[in-house]
């Protein structure tokens, strides 16, 4: 039974509301409340237990809020480790409007993390046993953009794969510290890059530079409803996104890195893994709100993931 680590340094109380109309002023009765722990690494970790996995949640949080999100994580069986920080943990809210059928989702910044606080998590991580390290999501106010390229510079002393899905300065910085598997969206592989890149082609053509520098093994970029390219030393590919009526975006992402870490912890080769980030990530908007993607859901899509020359 394969077996890692995530990293959530800027977890959340996810809560989803589903709204009939959004006005302004007015008092908005809502329906089907959902509470969710949310934050990169702990989504992942959510997923990767359904799949069979096992999985510690390493996060940062403090405040009452934060002990809340030790509720919502306990009621879902998941291992954790808190590393506990004077700032409360931020909560975020998505709203799903029934009249226009869009998704509304806010997203606060999250706490100012004081060095002491960084330092002490970065070392408790780097103690962690594990197969893989999935680190997951922002860097709060406060961590440092290079926090991540450190943390892929320790974690490769010790043998142990990073897998990174951020974005920013914080994607660029954790690069240089060297990354088994980095999973940018087009949007963010698009500012690493400083261009557009309005083709498959031109996202596998950059994602190829980051492989061919060193700084990534593997390169999966998602590209929403367009699909997914995967890029790493034996070249590019491109998955189409399969044909389903998306409910929300919440936590596809995660989901998608999730489902690939899976395969490969299991022993798939890449192309193999990252069919299964696909259906993975597909399952993942088939349920509105901020339920993830389910088992079931992922072994029903993952015969339907056509892999093409990028």
């Amino acid at each position: 039974m394969p077996a890692i680590a995530t990293l959530t340094l800027n977890p959340t109380i996810d809560v989803a509301y589903e709204v009939e109309k959004i006005v302004p002023t007015h008092k908005i009765r809502t329906t089907r409340e959902y509470y969710n722990p949310g934050g990169g690494g702990i989504n992942v970790a959510r997923v990767f237990v359904r799949l069979g996995g096992n999985a510690r949640c390493l996060y940062m949080s403090g405040g009452a809020t934060g002990a809340a999100l030790d509720g919502l994580i306990d009621r879902h069986q998941l291992v954790r480790t808190r590393i506990a920080i004077a700032g409360p943990t931020r909560i975020a809210l998505d709203a799903l409007e029934h009249a226009s059928g869009k998704e509304y989702r806010f997203t606060p910044a999250g706490p100012t993390v004081s060095e002491a606080e960084w330092t002490a998590c970065l070392d408790l991580v780097e103690q962690t046993p594990c197969e893989w390290l999935v680190a997951s999501g922002s860097l709060p106010p406060g961590v440092p953009a290079d926090f991540y390229a450190t943390l892929a510079r320790r974690m490769a002393a010790r043998g142990v794969p990073l897998v990174l899905d951020t974005s920013g300065d914080a994607l660029r910085e954790g690069l240089a510290g060297g990354i088994a598997l980095a999973k940018p969206s087009r949007g963010e592989l698009e500012a690493l890059v400083g261009e557009r890149l309005d083709s498959v082609a031109a996202v596998a053509e950059a994602a190829m530079a980051i492989v061919r520098a060193g700084q990534a093994g593997i390169v999966a970029t998602t590209l929403g409803h367009e699909g997914a390219v995967l890029a790493h030393a034996g070249g590019a590919a491109y998955a189409p996104a399969l044909p389903i009526a998306a409910q929300s975006a919440v936590g596809a992402g995660d989901s998608f890195v999730a489902g690939m870490v899976f395969a490969l912890a299991s022993g798939a080769g890449i192309e193999e893994a990252f069919r299964h980030g696909v259906a993975a990530g597909s399952a993942a908007v088939l349920r509105a709100g901020t339920d993830l993607a389910r088992a079931e859901d992922i072994a029903r899509l993952l015969p339907q993931v056509r892999l093409a020359q990028a």
